[in-house]
């Protein structure tokens, strides 16, 4: 039997790419967004259609959700991965990331929420899947706007978890800490990416996106009666 679809945004890298080779290879069609084409369609997947998404763009969500129906049937997964990590000491941070952040890890999440709430409901099956941050569990210096973004995550994951239930839809919040992915590329702070880069070497580095791509796996292949509601991961290390 064909196996369902999954939908993945922020797929060109990281976390999400991982995780759609890992869905690939279990053998699932996969619908993959995010803002560079190049990357997803580099990556060489079967059964697999690649659309150039940005989640503030909700509209776009929604034209690449149905074309990828179309063609594999409804959505019975969605990873919401797409974020930032715009961290900076917050009295000297531009606002401009600020905003930045609010639109991608918050708007964006909703907007990625959106085409799939009610079609879920009404199969009375499927899985959704937030990418959420050990720093939606506990603050850190220089991670105030992220933190937040992060903890609204957990809040409107539990809030749909309790609205979904009933309608047998699991929603799963994955709470990852340090990870090898290109998250802190556009970090503009010096001072907060050397700190972060020193806690990292002192730790002996992140944990690869691998494993992370394996625990959302292992948790989808779950009966639909099981729900792991959230799992957090870090390196053995990382004790805080």
């Amino acid at each position: 039997m064909t196996k369902p679809l999954v939908a993945i945004t922020g797929a060109s890298s990281g976390i999400g790419e991982a995780t759609a080779k890992a869905f690939s290879a279990a053998g699932h069609p996969l619908l993959l967004m995010a803002r560079r084409l190049d990357r997803m369609e580099a990556l060489g997947l079967p059964n697999t259609l690649c659309k150039q998404v940005d989640v503030r763009d909700r509209a776009s969500i929604a034209n690449a959700v149905s074309d990828a129906e179309q063609q594999y049937g409804p959505v019975d997964c969605l990873f919401n991965n797409a974020g930032v990590a715009r961290l900076a000491d917050i009295g000297e941070q531009d606002p401009e990331e600020w905003d930045e952040t609010i639109d991608i890890n918050i708007k964006g999440v909703m907007n990625a929420l959106h085409p799939f709430i009610q079609g879920m409901k009404q199969r009375k099956t499927g899985t959704i899947v937030n990418m959420s941050s050990i720093a939606g569990r506990k603050v850190y210096p220089d991670h105030t706007v992220y933190c937040g973004s992060k903890y609204f995550v957990h809040a409107v994951s539990e809030s749909l978890r309790g609205y979904l239930a009933p309608h047998d839809v699991r929603v799963i919040v994955i709470s990852p800490g340090i990870i090898e992915t290109e998250v802190l590329d556009h970090v503009t702070d010096p001072n907060t990416l050397k700190a972060y880069k020193d806690n990292k070497v002192r730790i002996g580095g992140g944990i690869s996106a691998d494993h992370v791509a394996d625990m959302i796996l292992f948790a989808y292949q779950m009966p639909q009666n099981v729900l792991i509601q959230e799992m957090v991961v870090t390196p053995t290390r990382q004790e805080y």
